[in-house]
């Protein structure tokens, strides 16, 4: 572990390439016009996010009195550990402290999350980012409530979920750049990851007896790559990580806003709704039984692409032709979400220090994709 060094670093500009070599990250333009965010030397410790996060407010809110910040670490999250800090009730100004699950750098590109942060703010669809540090960043808390699966399926809370994404989806790439899905590009990546044994006994005899073979697995994205880049879905900017609780609900307002973005980038537009669908049956106790039937999604979709079409000026006219053949896609997309994230829990399940059962996901993401399969196939446009 890199021990901390000064505490005040460098300001980060963003959208400067790396030098060598082209990532994933530059495919997300960030406009110059946006302000660069200090960059701190300052590691937090994953065993004590605390002391930590109190090292960081006196470098971030150095008017604090230290004595008064108040700490509270959300458990929800499996994959990074977050932590709110204030000094009073008000929430006029919290800061958030996120900082990077172990080993996360294998599987999320952080340079391109910070960049898609930054896109995502100038367009008013995330809060504001106020600084990074070595292993992970500060922001503006969003005011509202994390949902919750009952929550998502809410005509008139998905209608504001849909449209936010349709928003998203609008956002243009740089210069008329057409862009390329990342999708495959990531999951061949994280077959490079994937664990081959594990030291503990009764992990490693679930692994074997419960997750499908490597050469399995290869030969299924094979089958998607090959059938599911056909489709003609767009590529549009994607969230690509819409579960439940990365949903912020302001029924004062009336809006939602997403947070975690993580797995942002440029994916099909079929990706990331089916990818949605799939978290109406959550994550902690997931219940496929949940996933939204026909006659929600077909409302959903009504709403998202009506939305589509008014950010494109286009408009807010949707045929029935439209919603059918995007439902047609979204569940054929929904596949390679559940592979995707089978793939990452098997990963995580390796890596992850956060009480998890990361390979028991794994088993569940992977059994509902090959559940899912020969229904999806079924799927037949109406001519």
């Amino acid at each position: 572990r890199r021990r901390a060094g000064a505490a005040l670093g460098s300001f980060q500009q963003p959208g400067v390439e790396r030098a060598a070599g082209v990532s994933m990250a530059s495919y997300i333009h960030v406009p110059f016009a946006v302000p660069a965010v200090p960059s701190l030397h300052i590691t937090v410790d994953q065993q004590d996010v605390e002391a930590g996060s109190r090292r960081l407010m006196k470098e971030m809110r150095p008017h604090w009195d230290p004595a008064q910040v108040k700490l509270k670490v959300f458990t929800e999250g499996i994959t990074n550990k977050l932590v709110a800090c204030s000094v009073d009730d008000s929430l006029d100004d919290v800061v958030l402290v996120r900082v990077y699950g172990n080993k996360t750098e294998l599987f999320v590109d952080r340079e391109n999350e910070l960049k898609s942060f930054h896109v995502l703010h100038a367009h008013g669809c995330a809060p504001r980012l106020y600084c990074t540090f070595q292993n992970g960043f500060c922001y503006k808390f969003i005011e509202g409530s994390a949902l919750d699966p009952e929550h998502v399926r809410n005509p008139s809370i998905f209608r504001l979920i849909s449209r936010q994404l349709a928003k998203i989806h609008s956002i243009h790439a740089h210069n008329g750049w057409i862009p390329k899905p990342n999708l495959w590009l990531k999951l061949e990546k994280y077959f490079t990851l994937l664990p081959k044994e594990f030291e503990d006994e009764c992990l490693h005899a679930r692994f074997l007896t419960e997750v499908p073979a490597h050469q399995e697995l290869e030969e299924e994205l094979a089958w998607m790559k090959k059938h599911l880049s056909s489709l003609g879905s767009p590529i549009v900017l994607c969230h690509n990580d819409l579960l439940c609780k990365n949903i912020i609900y302001n029924e004062k307002e009336g809006r939602v806003r997403f947070i975690d973005y993580e797995y942002a980038g440029y994916n099909y537009q079929a990706f990331d709704i089916g990818n949605h669908f799939n978290e109406f049956a959550g994550v902690t106790e997931v219940d496929y039984n949940l996933y939204p039937n026909k006659n929600v999604q077909l409302q959903w979709l009504k709403s998202y692409l009506e939305a589509l079409n008014k950010y494109k000026g286009l408009g807010t006219e949707v045929t029935n032709e439209e919603v059918e053949v995007l439902y047609f896609q979204v569940n054929l997309f929904a596949l390679a979400s559940h592979f995707f994230w089978g793939l990452w829990a098997l990963i995580q399940s390796r890596y992850s220090t956060i009480d998890f059962d990361f390979l028991g996901y794994a088993v569940v993401r992977f059994r509902q994709y090959f559940k899912m399969k020969p229904e999806v196939m079924n799927l037949k446009l109406t001519e």
